[in-house]
């Protein structure tokens, strides 16, 4: 059963406005990945994917990223609106996160903006930020959204939320 969501509070949009099917969409937000002391990667020109029920997944430029600290992995999976993803360890020194980040490197027509930008799942890393709000991980085991306080739920990943 899908939930009714609480009406979000002032300046907050509520995911259940979000889109279905997805879309991309540009973002000025700054965006910080770190982890292990390092700042793995640091822009301003993400691109946000918005998708009914899901907090926004961001996915950041190659050159924006940290060179040589992300190394290919043999991961791949399929999203019906994006297409084929393939999936990236981070490797800072003698640690690495395996599938840690996932890209597209031939997206569909409608997500060609996402084309080799990098998502990075949250849950893992030190510390993700937007506007330097730290963020709260998507819940569940595939998800990859960012939770920031101006994002209102419930999310798809919560408990229950199998069937919505």
């Amino acid at each position: 059963m899908t939930p009714v969501p609480d009406p979000p509070r002032p300046g907050q949009e509520s995911v259940w406005r979000y889109p279905r099917p997805a879309i991309a969409e540009l973002s000025p937000r700054h965006i910080r990945v770190m982890h292990g002391g390092m700042v793995v990667a640091d822009t301003r020109h993400a691109v946000r994917t918005l998708e009914t029920s899901h907090p926004p997944s961001y996915y950041l430029p190659p050159d924006d990223i940290t060179p040589r600290v992300l190394q290919p992995s043999a991961r791949r999976s399929f999203c019906e609106w994006k297409g084929h993803a393939v999936y990236h360890d981070l490797v800072i020194g003698d640690r690495r996160l395996k599938d840690i980040a996932w890209s597209y490197p031939d997206p569909t027509r409608a997500f060609r903006l996402l084309r080799d930008h990098v998502a990075f799942y949250a849950g893992p890393l030190d510390l993700c930020t937007v506007d330097g709000q730290q963020v709260v991980a998507q819940s569940g085991q595939f998800y990859g959204g960012w939770i920031t306080p101006d994002v209102a739920g419930p999310f798809k990943g919560e408990p229950g939320s199998q069937w919505w």
